[in-house]
């Protein structure tokens, strides 16, 4: 028993809708939250070089220095995971693995004096950077192939030559070996 529609609504465009208008929000929140973090770390740096001699570039004050560019880092490949699926309703595998692996980085980077009497944390953040880091190398790999494999089927010189150039004198070559006849 089919029952004609009788609006011309359906539930995937409205589930479609409702995606984007949460996109949109998740892309505002984190514009929001990289702003935020930008001043904070202007700021924080600011002061810290008003401070002059108390303030110190090494040791604990680097690496916090560090964590919060990478934060940064972090919120913007986020955003731009965002955007990218906005703009193309697909998920970029690779920019998601780049940004976890950036995420475990700053982690590594960021871990406290005395991280080196917990081994098993140490060992699961080693096991997740070499995870990530080998999952990223097989996208890559398979995606480059793909590449590769459709860049041998497009003629060459095609996309370098812009059709509506007028050809100069100089440049007209007559013969079969002109790439862009």
């Amino acid at each position: 028993m089919n029952r004609p529609h009788s609006s011309g609504i359906s539930f995937l465009s409205v589930v479609d809708a409702g995606e984007r208008v949460v996109a949109r929000i998740l892309t505002m929140i984190t514009g929001v939250v990289i702003v935020a973090a930008l001043i904070q770390l202007v700021v924080s740096m600011g002061f810290n070089l008003l401070q002059g001699s108390k303030a110190t570039w090494l040791g604990d004050d680097l690496i916090k220095v560090l964590g919060d560019l990478l934060t940064v880092l972090i919120a913007l490949e986020v955003l731009q995971n965002i955007t990218s699926y906005l703009r193309r309703h697909v998920v970029q595998i690779e920019l998601v693995l780049v940004t976890a692996l950036t995420a475990v980085a700053r982690k590594v980077i960021v871990l406290p004096s005395g991280a080196e009497d917990k081994p098993q944390l140490l060992i699961g953040l080693g096991i997740a950077a070499l995870s990530l880091a080998a999952a990223y190398w097989l996208v890559k790999c398979s995606t480059t192939g793909r590449r590769d494999l459709s860049r041998a089927t497009q003629p060459t010189g095609f996309l370098d030559r812009d059709p509506y150039a007028q050809p100069d004198a100089g440049s007209v070559r007559a013969g079969k070996d002109d790439p862009q006849r």
